[in-house]
């Protein structure tokens, strides 16, 4: 898979977050617990070798990010 695959990945999990959840605009440690929350799912999924679940799961994490960063850079002040 190429990085620009990865990364379309990545960009559609992003799409569909915000249309399952809108725009979010959560404090650093709010965004932080939710991140957390996907990493401890990749790691279940790689104790328990399910290497799709597993790739799943660290889409996810880099669209939380991308999330992350997108509502930092929103709600400066």
């Amino acid at each position: 898979m190429t990085k620009k695959e990865i990364l379309d990945l990545i960009l559609n999990e992003r799409s569909n977050q915000d249309k399952k959840w809108g725009e979010q605009n959560h404090n650093v440690y709010k965004w932080l617990a939710i991140l957390g929350e996907e990493v401890g799912e990749a790691n279940k999924a790689a104790l328990e070798s399910k290497d799709s679940e597993l790739i799943n799961e660290l889409i996810q994490i880099s669209s939380v990010s991308v999330a992350m960063i997108e509502s930092i850079y929103r709600n400066r002040k």
